[in-house]
């Protein structure tokens, strides 16, 4: 495919739109061809998800032209997108959880005979396209049995069964482990070559480099410029996303390194889990955690990583071991009781479990620490002011607006305002699960910096990501999981991500302590 040989099949020419306070687009040019990738590259805030809801009629433009096919593009909302043939995957996976996998996938587009719905029609047809994804699941199993890894493939599954000219996948692999991706890629190049233009959000580099073959990169609402991918260098491109240089990253990774997690060595943790484990969810596993130290879980999605900071939290209950808080035996009842010993727990699932859409940036930072000291006890609204102001300043939260609603933020702000909730209770140890997944280099470095800053400050982080370059550059001691049981644990010095990924990858319990003795060796 050759952009000199072939019409844009969309083209979105000088786009702006505004929200109160805030200038989202300003004059921004896109254009995809018909087969092939094209990435969306740029900070959160940068307005990657303004633009696609600019094309899908979410938001309403206040200037410019959108042509789909030649042809003038005026829509009302998604529904009008989906029929002029655009179809979109979100990041937050937006299904019906109380429905069944066939009929999230065939919503609204149902067969039909004598009038009503043909279930064993929309079983089938819901099976085939769950086949041409190799997903081996039960069409009419219910939605809400299925991880979010195989719900977010549902949704993908629902998307390529409109026969669209345009996909648009936005953050579609952040919930997938390795072979999921490369199933999920195999797919994306079958419709590549049937002709669909493909429009591919991503922060893992690695992922776009693999899958994309243009670029396009937005910085603060404005267009930065269209590059091959082949012809921009990782560095370059990380440079014009976040409009500075590298060196924010590199000087944490030194500093990070430098970090001495030794000097609690002889002391008592703070927390100590003993054998805790629980029925189909996780193995009896052991973990300490010394004060102002950070522990990163590595391994893959399902490996137990999730699950085991589910038990020390009191997300779920325990059903085997002990655990010991600064010296005495508890038992969590649930994260509240976790709360109320200073233990905060950040989960992976930001959407339903984190941040509430219909409240405010403030609303949203003090709802732990009013919800801590009951709801009788009301925070007054001074002290609710100076909260929200101070954390908007120390986390750098865009806009700077505590009456923003949280859902009109990006997906990093959203995530800045979870965390300005848990540490505003002031936690002694911070639970964080996959808290950069989903966000761009610049906010990675910004919440990395922070934890580093936690830690140096005497608090106890337990780190969780996929990403094992973040796990190691953060973590003074790095537990390994795999199949829902601890594989290894040991000082970060001078470990590898090869070494990370033997030592996950291994397929015996003897491959494992061997690897794990020479990495403990070296460490």
């Amino acid at each position: 495919m050759s952009e000199t040989s072939t019409a844009p099949v969309v083209e979105m020419r000088d786009i702006s739109i505004s929200f109160p306070g805030v200038k989202a687009l300003d004059s921004v040019s896109f254009r995809m061809f018909p087969g092939e990738v094209h990435s969306l590259m740029g900070e959160n805030g940068a307005g990657k998800s303004t633009l696609i809801k600019a094309l899908t009629g979410v938001y309403p433009i206040d200037s410019g032209t959108i042509v789909l096919a030649g042809e003038p593009l005026s829509v009302n909302g998604p529904a009008q997108a989906q029929d002029a043939g655009i179809s979109t995957v979100y990041q937050e996976v937006n299904l019906l959880s109380n429905l069944s996998v066939a009929e999230n996938i065939m919503l609204g587009r149902e067969p039909r005979r004598f009038g009503l719905i043909d279930w064993s029609a929309t079983r089938q047809r819901a099976a085939e396209v769950l086949a041409g994804l190799n997903l081996d699941i039960d069409p009419a199993s219910p939605l809400s049995s299925h991880s979010l890894a195989v719900q977010q493939l549902v949704a993908i599954a629902r998307a390529i069964d409109i026969r669209a000219k345009v996909l648009i996948l936005d953050e579609p692999t952040s919930s997938l482990d390795a072979d999921e991706v490369a199933e999920l890629f195999r797919v994306i190049r079958r419709l590549k070559d049937d002709g669909v233009a493909i429009l591919f959000v991503s922060h893992f580099l690695d992922q776009v480099y693999e899958i994309a073959d243009r670029l396009t990169v937005l910085r603060n609402g404005a267009l930065v410029g269209e590059y091959r991918t082949e012809e921009i260098l990782r560095i370059e491109l990380v440079h014009k996303m976040i409009g500075k240089d590298i060196e924010l990253l590199e000087r944490l990774e030194t500093r990070s390194k430098s970090l001495d997690s030794t000097d609690s060595a002889g002391s008592a943790p703070y927390l100590a889990a003993h054998e805790i484990g629980r029925k189909g969810s996780i193995e009896p596993t052991s973990l300490a955690i010394q004060q102002g130290e950070v522990v990163g879980l590595a391994g893959l999605l399902g490996s137990g990583r999730t699950e085991l900071a589910r038990l020390l939290t009191g997300a779920d209950r325990a059903e085997t071991g002990t655990l010991t808080v600064a010296g005495s035996q508890r038992r969590f009842r649930s994260p509240r009781a976790a709360l109320k010993r200073r233990i905060a727990y950040s989960s992976e699932d930001r959407k339903r479990e984190g941040i509430v859409d219909d409240l405010t940036v403030r609303d949203n930072i003090v709802l732990a620490l009013q919800s801590d000291r009951g709801w009788f006890r009301p925070i007054p609204k001074r002290r609710r002011d100076e909260l929200a102001t101070s954390y908007i300043s120390a986390l750098g939260i865009r806009p700077a607006d505590p009456d923003a609603l949280v859902r009109n933020l990006s997906g990093g702000n959203q995530q800045k305002v979870l965390l300005a909730r848990w540490l505003a209770v002031a936690p002694r140890l911070l639970i964080l699960d996959e808290p950069t997944r989903g966000i761009d280099v610049g906010a990675k470095a910004e919440i990395q910096r922070l934890v580093a800053n936690l830690a140096e400050e005497g608090m106890s982080v337990v780190f969780i990501s996929a990403e094992l370059e973040e796990v190691l550059r953060l973590s003074h001691r790095v537990a390994v999981m795999r199949d829902r049981r601890k594989v290894a644990d040991f000082v970060n010095e001078d470990v590898t991500v090869g070494e990370i990924m033997t030592l996950i990858a291994s397929g015996s319990e003897d491959d494992t302590d061997a690897v794990a003795t020479t990495v403990g060796a070296g460490a």
